[in-house]
């Protein structure tokens, strides 16, 4: 058992869908130290004894994100099971995972936006943007709350798979007949099954050997089985 599930367990206060702690994040880094710049940090979203390192953008369109995801160069498995999920994996100066259990730490201490930002094999960039982003408690299934979309040029891929658990290789919560995690060899808020996989595996651009299991946003390419170069998803407190 991983020591966030650990935690979970033992600490009263912790209990699934109890009253949340305030959490620290990317944003609150920034707000102490304005001339901050854009890097690893420590961050406390689960207790202020227990840190957690994060890389946090303090550019883009105005900075303060927390990046919970990101996937640049092939280098980290992504196909993992429920626990490391919910704890986190990678390093953050590369790929990885923040965790589940911090994302919704996060997303439940202030009203939070969700930034997705791409780019493919050629050098194009593009984006996706949500005014309104959450990911709720274990008890819930890590559920996917996601609104307000707002294109950057990648079109929407996601707001189809909000309401959705988060599913695994191991934990199927999905809403189709098979395990779409095990399909898809990734790890996501899978429907029946998604337009966006972007813990698929990483490949190399346009590969239709095995259907959809890339790095993948169906909206930008508008088709299945080109895997992107890289995306990361960033949050930060609404303004």
């Amino acid at each position: 058992m991983t020591p966030v599930l650990l935690l979970v367990l033992a600490a009263p206060l912790l209990i699934c869908c109890s009253a949340e702690d305030k959490s620290l994040d990317c944003g609150h880094i920034v707000h102490q130290d304005p001339t901050a710049a854009s890097g690893v940090y420590t961050i406390y979203p689960f207790l202020h004894t227990f840190p957690k390192q994060a890389y946090c953008d303090f550019e883009t369109l105005g900075g303060g994100w927390t990046v919970i995801q990101r996937r640049m160069d092939g280098t980290v498995n992504f196909y993992r099971g429920w626990d490391q999920y919910v704890e986190g994996f990678g390093d953050a100066n590369g790929e990885y995972w923040l965790g589940l259990e911090f994302i919704h730490r996060i997303t439940a201490a202030a009203p939070q936006e969700l930034l997705v930002e791409m780019e493919d094999f050629d050098g194009n960039k593009a984006s996706a943007r949500y005014s309104s982003f959450s990911v709720g408690a274990e008890c819930a299934g890590y559920k996917l709350n996601v609104s307000g979309f707002i294109d950057g040029g990648a079109g929407d891929s996601l707001s189809g798979q909000s309401n959705m658990m988060f599913s695994t290789f191991d934990k199927d919560q999905d809403i189709w007949e098979n395990n779409c995690a095990k399909s898809y060899l990734g790890a996501f808020w899978y429907n029946s099954c998604h337009f966006s996989n972007p813990n698929g595996v990483y490949r190399w651009g346009f590969d239709n050997a095995l259907f959809a299991v890339g790095v993948e946003w169906k909206t930008w390419k508008g088709m299945y089985n080109y895997s992107l170069k890289s995306i990361s998803l960033k949050t930060r407190a609404v303004k």
